[in-house]
């Protein structure tokens, strides 16, 4: 696999890695500038030249995914007899400066529902750069003429229609963020019950404060100790209005508040990476 692969795995997968880029060499190297390798916590892609050289960026990169580092750095190693390095020596005799890019995971927002507020909710969030997921039984919610204002914009959309949602929950990674508002109380339960069973997941549920009395009460009845870590109801404070766009708008800045800075829009190059993907029987 090469490291335009590699980098494009790791986003889909939800991975942290580091892009190593030779970016200018004085002298003999290994490698000419333009060079690059890809460095996930189990895995390598590509290569910069190998030897000290090599063995140090991954060192390097590594610590920066322990780190959970987001500001790249650029190293400067001498390959002459020396410069003695933890790897040992590189008697090319030339200089080489590589820059170290953490490579950003998108966040991920999965929809189980999409329906007047989650169609509301889904269009401001494809505003922004993240993996959005719409997830709905009924396959007319899902159809694409009417979800086209959503695949239009920034973010990553894919769309599930199954029977069986608690499926699809249990396939996202670690950290998404989930917003149960499904058109069936019984299948909203299922949803609350299977996300606490997995865990990991930051979990909104639409309705009112009666509505996650009964949940709460039901949830502990199957065992469930750790039930308010489910956010209900749902919305920043102090946004009024009962319109499915305007309860939208308050989960919206809620989200945003939680996520902090990392989530942005999309400009420049990487607005052509979007990609809209769809089951057949999804319209």
């Amino acid at each position: 696999m090469d490291w335009l692969s590699a980098v494009q795995n790791l986003r889909d997968d939800g991975r942290p890695g580091v892009l190593a880029t030779v970016v200018s060499v004085r002298g003999h190297a290994p490698r000419e500038a333009g060079a690059k390798m890809v460095i996930a916590a189990d895995g390598l892609w590509d290569s910069i030249g190998g030897g000290n050289l090599e063995a140090e960026v991954i060192d390097r990169a590594r610590r920066m995914i322990d780190e959970a580092s987001g500001a790249p750095e650029t190293l400067t190693f001498a390959l002459n007899e020396h410069a003695a390095n933890q790897h040992g020596r590189q008697c090319c005799g030339g200089e080489v400066q590589v820059l170290l890019e953490p490579l950003r995971n998108d966040p991920v927002v999965a929809i189980f529902g999409v329906g007047h507020v989650g169609f509301e909710l889904a269009r401001i969030l494809s505003r922004l750069r993240l993996r959005l997921y719409l997830i709905d039984s009924r396959t007319g919610q899902l159809d694409l003429l009417r979800l086209a204002d959503v695949t239009a914009g920034s973010a990553t959309v894919t769309v599930h229609h199954t029977p069986a949602p608690e499926t699809v929950l249990q396939a996202l990674p670690a950290g998404s963020h989930v917003y149960i508002m499904t058109h069936d109380h019984a299948e909203d339960f299922l949803l609350c019950d299977a996300a606490l069973r997995r865990g990991g997941l930051d979990v909104g549920l639409i309705g009112s404060t009666a509505k996650w009395a009964r949940f709460r009460q039901r949830l502990r009845v199957e065992g469930h100790e750790d039930v308010d870590s489910i956010r209900c109801p749902i919305g920043l404070p102090g946004i009024g209005g009962k319109a499915p766009a305007a309860i939208a708008v308050a989960v919206a800045a809620e989200l945003l508040g939680t996520m902090g800075g990392a989530v942005s829009g999309t400009s420049g190059p990487e607005s052509s990476e979007r990609r809209v993907t769809a089951p057949p029987n999804a319209g």
